[in-house]
């Protein structure tokens, strides 16, 4: 005796076909991902490769601060080869630098020199207040 009921069901809808979008989600989110993971990287390299380049200024900035005055011809060649490189900022740049060199060259291309005298002192510590990197 094999009975079936067949019982109609009319409160029960059929089943329903739903788009399914989340493989779709996930290769987007994948995509974005790799580009901010890529362009993390690329700012890493840049600022790396920034950091640890030569500035040339800055070396002669600290050499230029650097330089003792005990004895004046070598420290006349060396505030003038370190200066130079700052000469070029501005016209006031230029104009100090110039003085500068004019009240050196008393100290150069001598065989024995005296100490640096007072105006010379003032003209290089105002020349070196001017200088920023």
């Amino acid at each position: 005796m094999d009975k079936t009921y067949d019982i109609p069901l009319h409160d029960i809808k059929p089943l329903v076909d739903i788009q399914e979008y989340s493989m779709e989600y996930l290769i987007g989110l994948g995509v974005v991902g790799v580009i901010l993971l890529l362009g993390a990287i690329y700012l890493l390299f840049v600022w790396l490769r920034y950091k640890n380049r030569f500035n040339i200024r800055k070396e002669h900035y600290k050499l230029f601060n650097a330089i003792t005055y005990e004895e004046s011809k070598n420290a006349a060649y060396k505030l003038t080869l370190y200066g130079l490189t700052f000469k070029d900022d501005s016209p006031r740049h230029q104009r100090a630098f110039h003085d500068l060199v004019e009240r050196l060259n008393s100290y150069k291309y001598k065989k024995s020199v005296d100490s640096f005298d007072s105006e010379t002192l003032h003209s290089i510590d105002i020349y070196k207040s001017m200088l920023d990197v």
